[in-house]
């Protein structure tokens, strides 16, 4: 089950990267257009690509590399 886990969040991690890589393509393509609307749309379609792609890079890198919690500590006073 672990390895399935595993490459789970390695395919979203890959797909994630070549989408970053597209969207970000996209993003300067879109100021060679000469429509503004088209301009506006393209822009707006690309940043929102843009900020699914690292949203999914970093849901797989805090799946990979999971941070230790802090201890919890008591903060009633031991007097």
């Amino acid at each position: 089950m672990e390895l399935l886990v595993r490459i789970k969040n390695i395919v979203v991690f890959l797909l994630s990267g070549f989408f970053l890589v597209f969207g970000v393509l996209l993003l300067t393509s879109s100021f060679q257009l000469a429509n503004p609307l088209e301009f506006v749309m393209t822009l707006f379609a690309a940043s929102f690509i843009i900020l699914f792609c690292i949203a999914g890079i970093l849901y797989a890198v805090f799946r990979f590399f999971p941070g230790n919690p802090a201890p919890e500590e008591d903060h009633a006073d031991k007097e």
